[in-house]
């Protein structure tokens, strides 16, 4: 097959699994099962046919309402569907057909429900977490960034962001880093290694100060108010996966 076929191939099997996604962005936080009930509506509970189903196209042609009752559906759910299209043709292009893309694919589809879970509700779920810092270590017993650096990974992450929360808590008495967050950074360090997790979290902390000094400055919120972090670290940690080596490289430049 041609390369252009192929990346097609990537695009639309990350169209089918931003569908389920999106099941576990809805349902997750509600501790609620993702294989039953069946998909369905929201609003009249009514069971969705297969061609009501299909990504993207299902909520264009319905203009984004419910076939039956008219509720709206958001716009959310055609987007994550999108995003993971774009990001799973992104990591082809990025490694190519090499063993590493299994483990690339798998931390991009974790970061997306990550995202949005902590954008909407600001938890991170440790069904999501927990499993994926497992997976990057097993991943690494074989395939970059290896086990030594993927350790280090988990260990920094967890016990850096531990160590940061707790001297925030004592400071301020009030909690500016969430416990979910903690194992995010480990997850990410599991995948990635511990020099692409500290990247990530310098990344995140730089997008997440600016956002909240913005949100400040307008007025919009104060400087108690709380940020969904998790969000920030799966930008981050996706700079990291499409970017993160030639970052790296540059910076080791200045030090030449």
């Amino acid at each position: 097959m041609t390369e252009p076929a192929v990346t097609g191939l990537f695009a639309l099997g990350g169209l089918l699994f931003g569908s389920f996604f999106n099941v576990c962005i809805s349902r997750l936080p509600q501790r609620e099962s993702l294989l039953r009930p069946s998909s369905h509506c929201r609003t009249c509970r009514r069971p969705l046919r297969w061609f009501e189903n299909v990504p993207v196209v299902s909520w264009l042609a319905l203009r984004g309402r419910c076939r039956v009752c008219r509720a709206a559906i958001s716009p959310i759910y055609p987007a994550v569907e999108l995003v993971t299209a774009a990001l799973f043709a992104m990591t082809y292009v990025t490694y190519g057909l090499q063993p590493l893309l299994l483990p690339r694919l798998l931390l991009c589809g974790a970061l997306i429900v990550l995202f949005m879970i902590d954008l909407r509700h600001q938890i991170l779920p440790d069904v999501v977490t927990l499993p994926g810092i497992v997976a990057g270590f097993a991943a690494s017993l074989l395939l970059p960034p290896g086990p030594v650096a993927s350790l280090f990974g988990i260990v920094l992450g967890a016990g850096g962001l531990f160590a940061l929360s707790e001297a925030y808590y004592r400071l301020r008495g009030h909690e500016g880093l969430g416990r979910g967050d903690v194992k995010m950074l480990a997850m990410i360090g599991a995948f990635l290694g511990w020099q692409l997790m500290l990247l990530t979290l310098v990344l995140a902390s730089a997008a997440g100060s600016s956002v909240g000094l913005a949100l400040v400055v307008s007025g919009r919120a104060r400087m108690t108010s709380r940020l969904p972090f998790g969000t920030f670290l799966a930008l981050g940690a996706l700079a990291s996966v499409f970017l993160g080596d030639s970052i790296l490289l540059w910076y080791q430049s200045l030090y030449r």
